[in-house]
């Protein structure tokens, strides 16, 4: 049995469920762009996440079970963001300023959030010659892109 793992930091797409804050702060944005809605509400935007695109972390996993040898490979971008920088490149993309429609809601913390996470996907550049060409703000910013074309069909 070829039983590789791989440790998948945060990958983002338009599938994702509204209950994910990437979906929720893009769906929201383009809502209030759109006039559908007035504010985003958000618990703590100095979280940091490495977040990439899901298409290609979809390719590393292919290439993981190409290998002849399993093994364990992180999958990541290498390059952290924290929240309020993910907001600022989707309402950016839409030509607004978050600032202007973002409200931090107390109601939204959670006790135990974890506050940095980041991933060294080197080994995996090294042995599957793989590596991230999306980060997160041309991440978000397709994902913008997309939420706007389902608006529009």
């Amino acid at each position: 049995m070829h039983a590789s793992t791989g440790i998948l930091f945060n990958h983002e797409s338009p599938l994702r469920p509204a209950r994910f804050v990437t979906s929720k702060i893009v769906n929201t944005a383009v809502a209030i762009f759109g006039g559908n809605a007035k504010k985003l509400h958000l618990g703590d935007l100095s979280i940091q996440r490495d977040w990439g695109w899901a298409p290609e972390y979809v390719q590393a996993m292919w290439q993981m079970l190409q290998l002849a040898t399993p093994d364990d490979y992180v999958i990541a971008t290498g390059q952290t963001n924290s929240l309020q920088d993910f907001v600022d490149s989707t309402f950016s993309k839409l030509g607004m300023d978050w600032r202007e429609h973002v409200v931090s809601d107390p109601a939204l913390l959670r006790r135990s959030e974890v506050t940095y996470s980041g991933g060294d996907a080197s080994k995996a550049k090294k042995f599957l010659n793989w590596e991230a060409g999306y980060k997160m703000q041309k991440v978000a910013h397709m994902m913008v892109d997309e939420a706007l074309a389902t608006v529009g069909r």
